[in-house]
C-alpha cells in the first residue's frame, strides 16, 4: 500500500512493503526500512531500527494532519490524497499552480462554462460536476487561460481525472 505524505512542506511517497505483528517494512524514496513499531501508550510510539530506539508522540491536528513530536524536533505531517490536493488548490495553498482541475471522486459532468483559449479570473467557476447526488462548482484559484477541455457535458468521470488544463 502506497501513501503520499507531506513532511514539513516536502511531498514524499511511503510504501508499506509488508507488516507482521509489530514488524513493518517500508520504502521511503529509494530506501527500505525494517522497523519494529509499537504503540506504548495512546498516541506515543516506540520504533526500533538498526538497534536504535526512537520515541515519538503522534498528535492529530485534523483528519489528515498530524504533529510528530520527538525529543529533538516537531514534524508536521499531512496525508496527501485527491481530496487534500483539491482542497489545497481551492484554498490557494501549495497546489495553487496546478496545471489542471480534477475532482476527488467519480461523478458526471453537468456543465462546462469555459472554452479553450478563454481567459478566466481567479474565483470563476469553470465546470460543474455531479457526484453523490450533489452538484459541485469547480473554480480557478487565480487568473488562468484555458488550454484544453478534456471532457464533455454528460461524461462520466473518475476521481483525479484531469477535466480542464491551463496554460
Amino acid at each position: 500500500m502506497s501513501y503520499e505524505v507531506n513532511i514539513n512542506g516536502e511531498d514524499r511517497e511511503i510504501e508499506i512493503l509488508g507488516r507482521e505483528g509489530n514488524r513493518i517494512k517500508i520504502l521511503l524514496g529509494d530506501k527500505t526500512y525494517d522497523l519494529d513499531l509499537m504503540e506504548v501508550e495512546p498516541g506515543v510510539y516506540s520504533v526500533l531500527w538498526q538497534g536504535k530506539n526512537f520515541n515519538f508522540e503522534l498528535t492529530p491536528q485534523s483528519l489528515k494532519k498530524y504533529t510528530v513530536d520527538t525529543i529533538a524536533e516537531k514534524i508536521e505531517v499531512e496525508i496527501v490524497d485527491a481530496e487534500s490536493r483539491y482542497m489545497r488548490s481551492r484554498k490557494g495553498g501549495e497546489e495553487e499552480d496546478v496545471a489542471f482541475i480534477s475532482t476527488p471522486m467519480p461523478g458526471q459532468v453537468v456543465k462546462i462554462l469555459v472554452k479553450e483559449g478563454q481567459q478566466v479570473k481567479g474565483g470563476e467557476t469553470v465546470i460543474i460536476v455531479s457526484a453523490m447526488k450533489m452538484e459541485s462548482e469547480y473554480k480557478v484559484v487565480k487568473d488562468r487561460v484555458i488550454k484544453e477541455v478534456l471532457v464533455k457535458e454528460g461524461d462520466n468521470i473518475e476521481g483525479d481525472q484531469p477535466l480542464i488544463t491551463f496554460e
